[in-house]
């Protein structure tokens, strides 16, 4: 039997990357998707893919409204949800340190990562609890488990979601809700890929990376078996994905 079978996911940021992975990853195990993605071509075309009944809704996470109404349309139109992966978000080139990085970056960011994972439990966990359970998966980072240089924004807004995680994992056990949080290091989507196109950088970030360089389907793989039954006693982890560099 698919891992995945009479689940429902919602995925946020499902429109590429590791979100669009992810989508395909948990349909091929059996579960019916809701893609909720800002770029509604990117959601259809991501839904398309997924096939098994998948439904694309334009999102945009940092807009309660927008967020709660997606929520409320994918469980009617499935009749429940059971898997909530809060992955929207992302960093810029514009992140810097504490002293260099302009203030609009660092809102930004914790606008679209923290925030969007806020209202996407917010949202999402009544229908879960209102399903009997179920899987929350946020998205955090390595950079929430370790020291990195010019990264203070975004390792303030994923450090927020690791201690967010841990805080909601305890007040919803007893309602039969999960949550956990990926820790993902630099992963080759098609974003990341043109950022480190030619650059000797690329060399040196291989380098750290015991395992070689993580691909979307990595990550998909783990949250899958984190919205499976396999992780049923797993709640409160902030879970590497990240090839070893936080031990290396």
């Amino acid at each position: 039997m698919p891992r995945l079978a009479d689940k429902v996911a919602f995925i946020t940021g499902a429109g590429t990357g590791i979100g669009r992975a992810t989508a395909l990853a948990f349909a091929r195990e059996g579960a019916r998707v809701a893609v909720a993605e800002l770029n509604a071509a990117a959601g259809e075309e991501t839904a398309h893919r997924a096939g098994a009944g998948a439904i694309a809704i334009r999102t945009d996470v940092t807009d309660p409204d927008s967020l709660a109404a997606a929520i409320r349309q994918a469980a009617g139109h499935f009749g429940a949800i059971h898997v909530l992966h809060n992955n929207a978000g992302g960093s810029t080139p514009q992140d810097d340190t504490v002293v260099d990085a302009p203030l609009e970056e660092f809102w930004r960011v914790i606008k679209l990562d923290l925030f969007g994972t806020f209202l996407g439990c917010r949202f999402g966990i009544p229908e879960l609890i209102r399903a009997g359970g179920g899987s929350v998966i946020n998205m955090a980072s390595n950079l929430a488990l370790m020291g990195v240089a010019g990264r203070d924004c975004y390792t303030a807004a994923k450090g927020g979601i690791a201690a967010l995680t841990r805080s909601l994992a305890v007040e919803f056990a007893a309602r039969n809700v999960r949550v956990n949080a990926l820790a993902p290091s630099a992963t080759m989507t098609e974003r990341v890929r043109k950022l480190v196109a030619g650059n000797p950088a690329l060399d040196k970030l291989a380098q750290s990376h015991l395992l070689g360089l993580i691909e979307p389907e990595d990550i998909a793989a783990a949250a899958v078996f984190l919205a499976s039954e396999e992780s049923r006693k797993v709640t409160g982890q902030v879970l590497p994905v990240d090839s070893g560099v936080t031990i290396s």
